[in-house]
């Protein structure tokens, strides 16, 4: 069995403690749109180009729950990937900046809660506040979540494979 873990034990991940994530990501007028229609959203403001330019954006939004999903996505490989058994949820999420099809996102993330868990041994509650931002460094996405978070196996504990 291979060791697919590149994110983080419950025990690396301490209150204070930021990642500047590695991987950044532009969006594309295809990602918007394929996003959009996929999730059954008919919102001109995302999908029609003329009816945008009449906006105040003048040109068509980046589905802000895209924005949500590609914001928490790129924490994954220093955070989560092989480490977490579940996202347990979204306290909150704020979006102070359009997104638009062009800007590259990229992604810092500050641990501001973590306790072991009461009810699942070997596991812990983290709180996770994912900062998005664009290319040119202004906020686009705040998301505060908590996540249940494996803790490091003993030396007698195989590490668990995900099923996928």
């Amino acid at each position: 069995m291979t060791d697919r873990r590149m994110g983080s034990w419950f025990e690396d991940l301490t209150v204070g403690s930021t990642t500047r994530h590695a991987v950044t990501r532009t969006v594309t007028e295809t990602d918007n749109v394929l996003f959009t229609t996929m999730s059954m959203n008919p919102q001109p403001l995302h999908l029609d180009a003329e009816f945008a330019a009449g906006t105040e954006f003048e040109r068509p939004l980046v589905n802000s729950l895209l924005t949500l999903a590609l914001v928490v996505g790129l924490s994954v490989p220093e955070l989560t990937l092989g480490t977490t058994v579940a996202n347990l949820g979204f306290s909150s999420v704020q979006f102070p900046a359009p997104v638009f099809a062009g800007d590259t996102i990229h992604v810092i993330t500050e641990v501001t809660g973590a306790r072991l868990s009461s009810s699942r041994p070997g596991n812990g509650v983290v709180e996770f506040r994912h900062d998005g931002y664009n290319q040119r460094n202004e906020l686009v996405c705040r998301a505060h979540r908590a996540a249940l978070m494996r803790c490091r196996p003993t030396a007698d504990e195989p590490v668990k494979e995900e099923v996928a």
